[in-house]
């Protein structure tokens, strides 16, 4: 396969709330000093919100459809195309699968054996005959990096080191038994970079990072290029290594850290291939000469930015692109590939995603995304021009009736464009027009970041929600990335404040086009989200009828103080996009912008999941809410998980938190509920405060 991307220790292109809403991706952010916004005071409604008669209902599509294991999802082709691996389930638990290539992997059997968290990520060793994955231990993040043998022998820790993060930081064709690993067991602030054996774990130092370095970039040689330092404003250095040397290359400013970044090179070395905003308002692929430091453009679209990119599996060169804002659009850059593309886009009507090629680049494995059913892959033969399907992620979904997800683009108040995702109630919208006969309750759902954004496509949190009764609006609010780096940066040291507003206004536009029942709103998310949620609670009491916070922060000068020792390279970015701790000043403005100083405003219901193990969001940030409303007597349920992190990894604790989640929007909205039943069963669940106010739960818990 054609340099293999790393990926990140999270599932698949279909968001999971839990996992993928990070509080900060491993992206280099910039800044910009916005004057201080202590309240969001305009709201959609001041009405206080309705009693709402809950509904139990078994006849729901169950939540162990939805959110239980997946059958078979991520496959990869061993480079030749002899072999297949994919996770799936091995009693219950995620697991690597390999099996012959020919059958589709028909009699695969599990080369991985976890017992507990599940495998998320898989890939095949160049070589062919390692399946190299991550791990982590309860939600810490100190990930390990394991080979396994795919016949079924030795699975090897390539390290063996407690407490240290391992990284994932470059594969080769050209070395296939080996990796180049990132380890910060000398610094936990910088992470060394080591060439890892995959077959003896023998390991030897290339990059001991003692500058302070946020990462490297390595070519298909395994030669060090580029080293990438952030500078104090937020924005980026990066430093050209010469020799043994490292010497100053160019700087990325703040305001083009979301949209620039190094991409790849040319198998000879000689191309580094990036996407770049600067000069521009969008990413851009940008091809930049590594000798005479000559960029030309390649492909740019003026309203989004670069989405992903198609390399030819022997040269490295690009060959098509992709650009994602209501939906996926191609753009062929060689010819050579229209015809492949052409075909493929009469599969299926969806969006879809070239994951893997041979490495003679005639067979490709395909995934295609739509918003009304599940992940379907496809193994594609480019010589006759033929796709055949592999498998689908949830088979037993594919005859459900279930919602489509409609774009809707929605201007906020000082007319910025929000691109948001809106989902009905299949019997609130007989005809499929994207709006209800009549409004529904809702439910807003917040991404987290905030330095992501959402996309078109299935969702299981929408099916869920719309089954239940429930619009469900998915807003990219300003700070979102993958837009113009006006947007992204619009969002500078506005928590709480403009990006809250957008919030706002969607909310006002769902009431306004009759989608949203004006008192019957509630506001649910994840790390960013989950704050965003105590924001709706306290700085804006009045406009949501409940809120759900999944591991969001309820202070920022504490959250901003914990963060994990290897985010330093990140310190500058806080401070510059989010406020500065360090100062008396900046503190100040942070705690006015941190639901812990306005509990005593809080009136409507609240629900609140934490894991115990979080890096990110520690448990603290929970713990501090819950018992500042404790003193003030205000109700509030706490569901803590003692073997989970940053969000619910295990389907048996996100099934167990989204059935106190159902049940809890069904008292406060009205909507229908699957009763609790045998959802709990294998989850660490605990609820220290609270069981009371949900229906079912306390009853669930006794009977464990």
């Amino acid at each position: 396969m054609t340099n293999r991307s790393i990926p990140a220790p999270t599932p698949s292109r279909a968001r999971s709330r839990a996992l993928s809403c990070a509080l900060a991706c491993a992206l280099p952010l910039g800044c910009a000093n916005q004057a201080d916004r202590a309240q969001t005071t305009e709201t959609p409604t001041s009405a206080p919100a309705a009693a709402a008669p809950s509904r139990a209902d078994a006849s729901l599509l169950s939540r162990e459809l939805l959110f239980g294991n997946p059958d078979k999802v991520a496959p990869q082709l061993s480079g030749d195309g002899s072999k297949i691996l994919y996770l799936a389930p091995k009693d219950g638990v995620m697991n690597v699968w390999v099996g012959d290539a020919a059958d589709g992997g028909a009699a695969a059997k599990p080369i991985t054996h976890d017992t507990h968290r599940g495998v998320r990520v898989a890939l095949w060793s160049w070589g062919g005959d390692r399946v190299i994955y991550i791990q982590d231990k309860g939600g810490d993040e100190n990930w390990h990096v394991y080979a396994a043998d795919p016949e079924g022998g030795e699975t090897k820790d390539l390290t063996p080191i407690d407490g240290v993060q391992a990284q994932l930081a470059s594969m080769s064709r050209d070395f296939p038994d080996e990796l180049l690993v990132g380890l910060n067991d000398r610094d936990p602030a910088y992470h060394d970079v080591y060439r890892v054996n995959v077959k003896t774990g023998a390991r030897a130092l290339v990059e001991k990072n003692t500058e302070k370095y946020a990462g490297y970039s390595f070519d298909d040689a395994f030669k060090t290029r580029l080293a990438m330092r952030s500078t104090p404003d937020g924005g980026m250095e990066w430093l050209i290594k010469r020799g043994k040397r490292f010497q100053p290359l160019t700087t990325i400013p703040k305001e083009d850290m979301f949209d620039t970044s190094a991409y790849g090179y040319d198998r000879a070395g000689k191309t580094l291939y990036m996407s770049d905003s600067r000069g521009r308002e969008t990413g851009a692929l940008v091809a930049y000469d590594m000798k005479t430091g000559k960029q030309s453009v390649i492909a740019e679209d003026p309203q989004v930015n670069l989405a992903g990119w198609l390399r030819d599996a022997k040269t490295g060169k690009p060959l098509a692109v992709t650009f994602d804002r209501e939906r996926v659009r191609w753009q062929v850059i060689d010819e050579v590939v229209r015809p492949d593309l052409d075909y493929l886009k009469t599969v299926q009507d969806d969006d879809f995603a070239i994951i893997d090629q041979t490495l003679d680049d005639q067979t490709w494995l395909v995934a295609y995304y739509g918003d009304d059913g599940p992940t379907r892959y496809y193994v594609y033969d480019r010589a006759g021009k033929r796709a055949r399907l592999l498998f689908s992620s949830r088979a037993a979904l594919e005859d459900k009736p279930l919602t489509p997800m409609h774009p809707v683009v929605i201007k906020a108040r000082d007319g910025l464009e929000l691109v948001s995702f809106l989902s009905l109630p299949l019997a609130a919208d007989p005809d499929g027009d994207g709006r209800p006969d009549a409004p529904v309750p809702m439910v807003l759902l917040v991404h987290g970041g905030p330095w992501g954004r959402v996309g078109w496509g299935y969702d299981s949190y929408h099916q869920w929600l719309a089954s239940r009764g429930y619009a469900v609006l998915d807003v990219n609010f300003r700070g979102s990335t993958g837009f113009t780096k006006s947007f992204a940066n619009a969002g500078d040291r506005e928590w709480a404040g403009k990006m809250h507003d957008d919030l706002i206004d969607a909310v006002r536009w769902a009431v306004d086009e009759r989608v949203a029942a004006p008192d019957k709103v509630a506001i649910m998310g994840a790390s960013y989200g989950g704050y965003a949620t105590l924001v709706g609670l306290t700085f804006t009491p009045d406009a949501f009828a409940c809120g759900v916070d999944i591991v969001g922060p309820s202070s920022l000068v504490t959250l901003l103080q914990s963060i994990p020792p290897y985010w330093a390279s990140l310190k500058a970015t806080f401070a510059q996009r989010v406020g500065d701790p360090e100062t008396e000043e900046g503190r100040q403005q942070l705690l006015a912008r941190s639901p812990i100083t306005k509990v005593d405003q809080i009136k409507r219901p609240l629900l609140i999941g934490q894991g115990a193990n979080d890096p990110r969001v520690k448990q603290a940030e929970a713990d501090q809410i819950v018992k500042a409303m404790q003193e003030r007597g205000i109700p509030v349920t706490y569901a803590l998980y003692p073997d989970e992190g940053h969000g619910f990894a295990r389907p048996e604790n996100n099934k167990s938190f989204n059935a106190i989640t159902e049940a809890f929007l069904s008292e406060c909205l009205g909507g229908a509920y699957e009763p609790i039943g045998d959802d709990f069963q294998g989850s660490s669940v605990t609820v220290p405060v609270g069981a009371e106010l949900v229906p079912g739960v306390a009853e669930a818990l006794r009977a464990g």
